[in-house]
């Protein structure tokens, strides 16, 4: 009997303990609100010409014809941030750079990648042929406001552009602050490139996952590919700070977006957050 009342006493403080610890669930309306804003601007980047991008200040557009590699560098003084939103796929050009999914040796101006670090070689070739014009326009700017933060985006091929942009800036600017935003991301290196990533931005790269959206998981890690992290998986709609799970830090956590077989380019992978990608936000 003595024992019994023993164990119940023990069970009894752990489920005190269990009530007075609550579960997190979701992540904090600050987060949730900063993933939609750049979402702006990454949906933002598929328009020829966006003026006034999430209402702040222009710097450049660019664009290369042979990769077909688009998008702008823009300047929030408020935030104090240089922006750099890049297209995701909207050509033929695009699709075809998507498809180039063997490896090739992480190169780009500036970087210093540890051995053996590969990604894929659409992607980086595409990220590659505008990549001298964004470090030159991203400098010009950090030279007039040097207490300026860099932030990177994109949706789609954008996603993996920015994640390429990020860890390229990064690199060049090693003082400034540089945080990554990605949306509906492929796979976009090896295990190398992804731990590089995970080492050099960690909580600064945000990698957000709509539902179901096949885009994420097309590339299967059976082929070498590995996602970094940290992934934010929206996993019920109506979206919300609530039904959005912060997954585990080093990018293929088995209980988020990994754990949907992949469907491909679907519905989910077009709109995040209630928004259709390709929506201007240029005003």
């Amino acid at each position: 009997m003595l024992r019994l009342l023993s164990l119940l006493s023990v069970l009894g403080a752990f489920a005190l303990v269990a009530i007075a610890t609550p579960v997190k669930r979701g992540i904090s309306s600050d987060v949730y609100n900063d993933l939609v804003w750049y979402f702006k601007y990454a949906s933002s980047a598929y328009i020829n010409s966006c003026a006034h991008p999430n209402g702040n200040t222009l710097i450049k557009e660019f664009s290369d014809s042979g990769a077909d590699t688009q998008g702008f560098v823009a300047r929030d003084d408020s935030r104090k941030e240089i922006v750099v939103a890049l297209r995701g796929s909207s050509s033929w050009d695009d699709f075809l750079t998507d498809a180039k999914v063997l490896f090739t040796d992480f190169t780009s101006p500036g970087t210093s990648p540890p051995a053996g670090t590969s990604a894929h070689s659409g992607f980086l070739g595409g990220w590659n042929a505008v990549a001298s014009g964004v470090i030159s326009t991203v400098k010009s700017q950090l030279s007039s406001n040097p207490d300026y933060a860099i932030v990177t985006t994109g949706h789609s091929l954008g996603g993996a552009l920015s994640s390429l942009a990020g860890i390229t800036l990064q690199q060049n600017f090693p003082s400034t602050p540089i945080r990554m935003y990605t949306y509906g991301q492929p796979r976009t290196g090896n295990d190398a490139y992804a731990y590089w990533v995970n080492d050099q931005l960690g909580a600064n790269a945000f990698r957000a996952v709509h539902t179901s959206d096949g885009v994420p998981t097309l590339i299967p890690t059976s082929v070498g590919y590995r996602h970094h992290g940290v992934e934010y998986w929206q996993k019920l709609d109506p979206p919300s700070a609530a039904n959005t799970k912060q997954c585990a830090a080093d990018g293929e956590d088995p209980t988020c977006s990994a754990s949907v077989p992949s469907q491909g380019i679907n519905l989910a992978h077009t709109i995040y957050f209630d928004i259709l990608a390709t929506t201007p936000f240029c005003s």
